[in-house]
């Protein structure tokens, strides 16, 4: 039977100890004598059991206080496996009639060039920050606007948070563009005037302030005549 309680056991590795005479040591005198792992074991939500191990304790019991924490909320199952070409599928028979058509035709495109990057057959799950790095390079490389790669990745970090939750492809923290910042528009260089343009503008001026100064002058003395 299933249990929420995650634990932590020894893995051991090798054959088991034995003394002077040949005869097999207890199991209670293995750890000084037999090499050994830290497992951590848990159930997931339909009982299947897993586990992960560690070189020391001490990262054993940090990740098992996280898992544990994940059991009681029901998020103990292990992402499903899934590549990149089937949850592009996936993902528009999903999205067909819940978002704006120019939505969803913005988030295929995205999809479908992200994934012409890395490859229709990896593994959604085996894609990183990388990954995404590489492919937001490789687009203004191209010789997009920054704008328009500053835009993928908002549509593609959206879509990988989908992924997380609710369709539990990824564990939580593994979105690929979920710490990729975007990049900076550079502002429009400052264009200097010539000399013989600032000479035009002085004069411009000027002619502007005496015409000014005409109409001003020309409007109180018809007030006061």
């Amino acid at each position: 039977m299933a249990t929420e309680k995650v634990g932590i056991y020894r893995k051991y590795h090798g054959p088991i100890p034995t003394d002077r005479k040949g005869k097999p040591l207890p199991r209670n005198k293995w750890p000084q004598k037999r090499t050994f792992r830290w497992a951590v074991r848990w159930f997931g939500s339909e009982g299947k059991r897993y586990s992960k191990s560690f070189k020391t304790r001490k990262e054993a019991r940090r990740y098992a206080n996280k898992k544990q924490q994940k059991v009681q909320q029901g998020k103990s199952d292990r992402p499903k496996s899934i590549t990149f070409v089937n949850f592009v599928t996936e993902h528009e028979e999903v999205m067909l009639h819940q978002v704006a058509r120019g939505t969803i035709r913005d988030q295929m495109r995205a999809l479908r060039m992200f994934m012409n990057h890395v490859g229709e057959s990896m593994l959604l799950q085996n894609i990183k920050p990388r990954h995404a790095e590489s492919y937001i390079a490789a687009r203004l490389r191209s010789g997009v606007k920054v704008g328009t790669a500053n835009k993928d990745i908002r549509t593609l970090r959206r879509i990988f948070n989908l992924a997380i939750e609710p369709r539990g492809y990824l564990p939580e923290e593994a979105n690929p563009f979920r710490k990729m910042k975007q990049r900076k528009i550079s502002t429009k260089p400052i264009r200097y005037v010539s000399a013989k343009e600032f000479q035009a503008l002085c004069k411009a001026t000027d002619n502007f302030w005496w015409n000014v100064f005409l109409a001003v002058a020309y409007t109180s003395g018809a007030r006061t005549g």
